[in-house]
């Protein structure tokens, strides 16, 4: 969304969002509107245990909180779930997760002290190890034409109604195999993004199976370990790789490629799953 249009948005706000006035020069001294997206501290709590305090935006939390428990390998499929409720806490938001009994025996035998922040998932793991949780190697069923990428990148921005306004949000959505976006999620952490499309699409259609994720942001070890974790066998990233991301990726079978602006792409790892029309 341009300047212009965000000065003078007059429709209601969505949810994570608010105004706040600002100055600019010349007129530096005069405050105009302007908006800027919510971080609030999110818990999720398993059966009354704090697990881990993440940064996020107030939004579409139980979709974060299924994300994040497959990703993360708390449960293996969304049953393992019995309910969630989202509630006010003193100082944010927390995400009370009712946990099979198993999934939480098995939680509390390796449970951390994670103090989670934004773009960081190595803060509070007791042991270096738990970076690189082992994955069961993807298979390789899913293919995609590159010719259709561009049409993705260019409604990428369709999914972010908070990032329009605010400059200030990362987008992870889901890419049919046509190149249209099935759906999306913003959120001001793109870990957080990711596992909000992460839980969508668990709960989701066939149609959500085939295709790829793409998000706005550089690719680190966790999104890509994150995605493998959710069966996620293309991973497209507006920015860069990282080595260790490069490494998880190869290790596990998926498909990780970076840079990926109108025209061109870099492929990282297991580029047999991508058609070029010559």
């Amino acid at each position: 969304m341009s300047k212009q249009n965000r000065d003078t948005h007059s429709s209601p706000l969505p949810a994570g969002v608010v105004e706040q006035p600002v100055h600019r020069p010349p007129q530096i001294n005069v405050a105009i509107p302007d908006f800027l997206a919510q971080e609030v501290p999110v818990a999720l709590v398993y059966n009354g245990i704090s697990h881990v305090v993440m940064m996020a935006s107030p939004k579409d939390l139980t979709l974060f909180a299924m994300g994040f428990s497959l990703s993360e390998g708390i449960i293996e499929r969304p049953q393992e779930i019995y309910g969630m409720e989202v509630v006010q806490a003193c100082n944010g938001l927390e995400v009370q997760i009712e946990l099979s009994s198993r999934r939480f025996m098995g939680l509390k035998e390796r449970r951390r002290a994670l103090a989670g922040r934004t773009g960081c998932g190595v803060c509070g793991v007791e042991q270096l190890n738990d970076i690189g949780k082992p994955i069961v190697p993807l298979p390789f069923t899913q293919t995609f034409n590159l010719g259709h990428l561009d049409h993705a990148l260019a409604h990428l921005n369709d999914v972010q109604p908070i990032g329009q306004l605010s400059g200030c949000t990362h987008a992870a959505a889901w890419v049919q195999p046509s190149g249209e976006i099935a759906g999306g999620h913003e959120d001001v952490g793109r870990h957080v993004a990711l596992d909000k499309l992460l839980g969508r699409r668990a709960g989701e259609s066939d149609a959500w199976r085939q295709g790829a994720a793409l998000v706005s942001s550089r690719a680190s070890y966790e999104m890509v370990q994150k995605a493998a974790m959710c069966g996620v066998e293309i991973l497209f990233a507006v920015s860069a790789a990282t080595t260790l991301a490069v490494e998880v990726a190869q290790r596990c079978n998926l498909t990780l490629v970076g840079f990926c602006k109108p025209g061109r792409v870099t492929v990282y790892t297991h580029p047999q799953r991508l058609i070029v029309n010559q």
